[in-house]
C-alpha cells in the first residue's frame, strides 16, 4: 500500500482526521475538531445532499454541546418544545398520554422537536465550508503505522492520520475494515452477520400548510399524535413543526413472510420509487389533525414535496468491533437503533463528544498505538450508554406493535405512576456530555450528572521519556 502520510501534522503535530460521511455525526465530528484545533477533512458520497427524514427529538441530553459551541439559542429557534406524546388509536381516539423527559428544573433543560432539514442547515451553517467534499463515493480503504488512504470513483484519493467511518448504517469504511479483519481472523463472528431489520419506514413532512388544513398547529407547543393499527401492522405517527409543517413516520412492522419478500430490496435507502409505492400502501391511514375534519395520510403526502419523502429499513445492531489500528466507528456505523426510541441521532452527537474529547488529548505526532489508546477509551467511555439506549430503542418499537407484549408495554406506559417513569427516565437523562477542550457550562439539572471519564481531558497529553521529562506541554484539568 502506498505510505499515508500527514503534511498537516507534520507542520502542527496534530493528527489529520479523515471523516467519512457529512451526515449529522460526521458534521457534528466536524464542527468539534474544528473547535479543537485539529485538521479534518469530510468526504461525503452523495453529490447533493438531502437531509431526508422527519424530525428529531433532542433534549437535555445534548443541550450543553449545543451551549459549548454557540448554537443553542439557535437550535431553540428552530424547534418546538415538546412536553408529550399522544397515543391514539386508529379510530381517532386517544387512548393516553405519555410526558416527555423534558423539564428545565429536573434535568438542566427541556426538549426541542426540530426538523433534520432544519437541524442539518444549522451544523451546516458552523462548519466551513471548504472541509466538507461532496461527491466522494469510497472505493477501498488502507491504514498502516504512518496512516491511512481513502481512494474514491472519481479517481481522488485522501491521506491522513485518522479516519472516522460516519457514513451509516451500510457505512463503507466498516465494510472495508471488516473485509479486512475478517481476513485476518480477527473479527468477532457477530460482525460478521447481516444486520437485521424487522420493521421498514416511510418518513416527511409536508410544505407548510395553514392552521385552517392543520389545527394542531395552532398550540404553541408541539403536538406529536402516534396511533397504533388496529388490524394492520403498523403504526404511524405525525408531529407539528416549528415551520408551521407536519412531520410523519409510518413503520410498518414484518412477518418472517414478508421480511422475505423485502430482503431483495434491503438498503438503507430504497430511493423515490419505492418510497411512492408505500404512500400508496398506506394512503387511506387515520390521522388527527385537531379539527372535525377526517385527513389521512394521503393529506400529508399531497401537501408534501414528493423528493423529500423516502422509505428505509430499520437496522437495529450494536457492533462488537468499533475500531482497530488508525479507523474507528461513529453513530450508525458502529451502532444502529430503532427511531422509535428517538436516540439515534443524540447518540451519535454523544459518540462524536467523547471521541473528540480523547482525540483533542492525544500527544503531538501520536502513534499507533496512541491513536488505538484513544479509540479504545473512547469505546470503553461509550459503550455501556449505548446498549442502555440501545434496549430502550427497542422497548419504544415493541410498544407500537400488534404483539402481546406491545399491548403489554403500552398498558404499563398508561399506568406508570409519574415517580417511578422519572426514575426509569433519569438513568437515561442523567447522562448529559460535556466537551472538555471548550468552557464549560453550568447544569442546572437537580437529577446530577453521568461521570464522564472524558472531560478531564483538556489537551494534548505528555509523553514522557525515558528520563523521566515530558517532550511537551501538558493541558490537562
Amino acid at each position: 500500500m502506498s505510505t499515508a502520510t500527514s503534511t498537516q501534522q507534520d507542520q502542527s503535530g496534530r493528527p489529520k482526521v479523515l471523516i467519512a460521511g457529512g451526515g449529522l455525526g460526521g458534521l457534528t465530528m466536524g464542527m468539534l475538531l474544528h473547535k479543537a484545533g485539529i485538521p479534518f477533512e469530510i468526504y461525503e458520497r452523495a453529490s447533493d445532499v438531502k437531509p431526508l427524514g422527519s424530525s428529531m427529538f433532542l433534549n437535555s441530553t445534548t443541550a450543553s454541546l449545543f451551549k459549548q459551541c454557540g448554537i443553542y439559542d439557535e437550535f431553540v429557534s428552530i424547534g418546538k418544545y415538546a412536553s408529550s406524546i399522544i397515543m391514539c388509536t386508529e379510530d381517532r381516539k386517544v387512548d393516553f398520554t405519555m410526558e416527555f423527559a423534558t423539564h428545565e428544573k429536573e434535568y438542566g433543560a427541556k426538549g426541542y422537536m426540530v426538523t433534520r432539514p432544519e437541524f442539518y442547515g444549522l451544523l451546516q451553517r458552523h462548519m466551513p465550508k471548504e472541509y466538507v467534499h461532496v461527491g466522494k463515493k469510497i472505493v477501498s480503504m488502507d491504514q498502516n503505522d504512518d496512516g491511512v488512504v481513502l481512494r474514491f470513483t472519481d479517481g481522488t484519493e485522501a491521506r491522513g492520520d485518522i479516519l472516522i467511518g460516519a457514513d451509516g448504517a451500510y457505512s463503507a469504511v466498516r465494510q472495508g475494515l471488516y473485509a479486512k479483519l475478517q481476513e485476518a481472523k480477527k473479527l468477532p463472528p457477530s460482525d460478521a452477520l447481516p444486520l437485521p431489520f424487522s420493521t421498514i419506514c416511510l418518513v416527511g413532512q409536508t410544505l407548510p400548510i395553514t392552521t385552517e388544513q392543520f389545527p394542531d398547529l395552532t398550540h404553541p407547543e408541539c403536538v406529536f399524535r402516534r396511533i397504533v393499527g388496529t388490524d394492520k401492522m403498523y403504526s404511524w405517527s405525525t408531529y407539528t413543526t416549528n415551520e408551521n409543517t407536519i412531520a410523519y413516520f409510518v413503520i410498518r412492522f414484518l412477518t418472517e413472510e414478508t421480511n422475505k419478500e423485502d430482503e431483495a430490496f434491503k438498503n438503507s435507502d430504497w430511493g423515490p420509487e419505492a418510497a411512492m409505492a408505500m404512500c400508496e400502501d398506506v394512503k387511506d391511514f387515520p390521522i388527527i389533525s385537531g379539527g372535525d375534519k377526517d385527513l389521512t395520510l394521503g393529506d400529508l403526502f399531497a401537501w408534501s414535496s414528493k423528493e423529500y419523502i423516502s422509505k428505509a429499513s430499520l437496522e437495529e445492531k450494536v457492533f462488537e468491533t468499533w475500531y482497530d489500528g488508525r479507523t474507528v466507528l461513529l453513530g450508525d456505523a458502529c451502532h444502529k437503533f430503532s427511531p422509535s426510541g428517538g436516540v439515534g441521532a443524540t447518540n451519535s452527537m454523544h459518540d462524536a463528544i467523547v471521541l473528540a474529547n480523547y482525540l483533542s488529548g492525544l500527544p503531538l505526532n501520536p502513534t499507533s498505538k496512541d491513536i488505538e489508546a484513544a479509540f479504545k477509551a473512547y469505546k470503553d467511555e461509550r459503550i455501556s450508554w449505548v446498549n442502555t439506549a440501545f434496549e430502550s430503542s427497542k422497548v419504544f418499537r415493541t410498544m407500537v406493535g400488534q404483539s402481546f407484549t406491545s399491548k403489554i408495554i403500552r398498558k404499563f406506559f398508561k399506568h406508570i405512576p409519574g415517580p417511578v417513569m422519572r426514575k426509569v427516565e433519569s438513568r437515561q437523562f442523567c447522562y448529559r456530555p460535556q466537551v472538555a477542550f471548550l468552557p464549560p457550562v453550568e447544569d442546572t439539572g437537580a437529577f446530577p450528572r453521568a461521570h464522564q471519564p472524558s472531560l478531564h481531558i483538556k489537551g494534548p497529553q505528555a509523553k514522557t521519556k525515558v528520563d523521566g521529562s515530558s517532550d511537551q506541554s501538558v493541558t490537562t484539568a
